[in-house]
């Protein structure tokens, strides 16, 4: 009996331990046990990660004093104007607007200010507002090891958070008209950058909020972040958070692998920002409210109707939300 005690537990070592081979497939992985995962950089292209690695101490003490913020209006829609925290003249030279809405947006691991989502949510909203939208650059912290990165995620948000502080009170600007959007890792991080400014952001959106560390993290997104706080949640148990963490939670098709028109997980982690630059665009993607989490996953809800992603924000609008989308992008 004693002999297959510690059979079985050297075979789940061994299965924890395992190496995935099939690049971006996360099937094997078992949360808080499975020690490999593939995660998506900023182009989609899967990158194996060892979640026992150590961190690197050093380049999370640096954290977010490395931010930059790259600001785009319709005025430059494409090429970045640089904001430089604590720089009234950066700010004052830019197109930076006090009587327009303000975005901010924050990409994942592996990732910087020139990957996909970025120009992607960015022309998104340019084309349907005329706002000030900030893209957030950390790469040099997100671009370490996932470890590194994560411990390294409290310290970027509440930098970008005392940041938005000192650009609201020095240049202008309206709380009631600030949007928080951020992909995975980012997601924690506008997380903490939403409780480090009080909650005062209107909005804060979180895109398949990551999972892998996360579980449990008082440092994760939560509903004190913002007025209204969302997640978008597409590869729920596998690189994002499946559970409730904030206001309103959407589960499109069940929010778990395989999302339409995907067959591994880093594809249906990345769905997220696909989705949310949509719905900015059309507002279309309609979510019936839902009972419990399980008739999120069946997509089975047939309560009140809201949207997801863009739609108007309402208390009504906190709960539990699923619905079906169509199944490649454009959506």
């Amino acid at each position: 009996m004693k002999f297959l005690v510690v059979l079985a537990a050297l075979v789940a070592l061994s299965a924890g331990s395992a190496i995935p081979l099939v690049p971006g497939d996360n099937s094997h992985y078992v949360e808080g046990e499975s020690r490999y995962i593939w995660m998506p950089d900023g182009d989609g292209k899967p990158h194996l990660v060892d979640l026992h690695e150590p961190a690197d101490v050093e380049t999370i003490a640096r954290n977010g004093a490395n931010n930059q913020y790259w600001l785009f209006t319709r005025q430059n829609p494409t090429n970045a104007q640089i904001l430089v925290n604590g720089n009234a003249n950066s700010v004052a030279n830019s197109n930076y607007r006090a009587n327009r809405g303000l975005k901010v947006i924050v990409h994942g691991w592996n990732s910087n200010g020139n990957s996909a989502m970025n120009p992607q949510i960015t022309s998104a909203f340019l084309a349907v507002q005329d706002v000030n939208v900030i893209v957030v650059d950390w790469r040099a912290l997100a671009n370490s090891n996932y470890i590194t990165a994560t411990n390294g995620v409290p310290g970027v948000g509440q930098f970008l958070g005392n940041f938005l502080v000192w650009l609201i009170n020095t240049a202008g600007g309206n709380w009631n008209n600030v949007h928080l959007v951020g992909f995975s890792l980012g997601a924690h991080v506008v997380g903490n950058a939403g409780r480090q400014a009080g909650g005062r952001p209107a909005r804060v959106t979180g895109l398949d909020p990551a999972g892998p560390n996360w579980g449990g993290n008082s440092n994760a997104l939560n509903g004190n972040a913002g007025q209204y706080v969302e997640a978008i949640h597409t590869d729920g148990g596998l690189l994002g958070i499946f559970d409730r963490i904030a206001n309103g939670d959407f589960y499109p098709n069940g929010g778990r692998n395989p999302q339409p028109g995907c067959w591994i997980s880093t594809c249906s982690h990345s769905r997220a920002p696909e989705l949310f630059a949509s719905s900015v665009r059309t507002n279309h993607f309609v979510a019936r409210q839902c009972t419990n989490i399980q008739q999120a996953q069946n997509v089975q809800c047939a309560g009140n109707a809201f949207n997801m992603g863009n739609g108007i924000i309402s208390k009504r609008g906190n709960g539990i939300f699923g619905l079906r989308t169509g199944s490649s992008w454009p959506f």
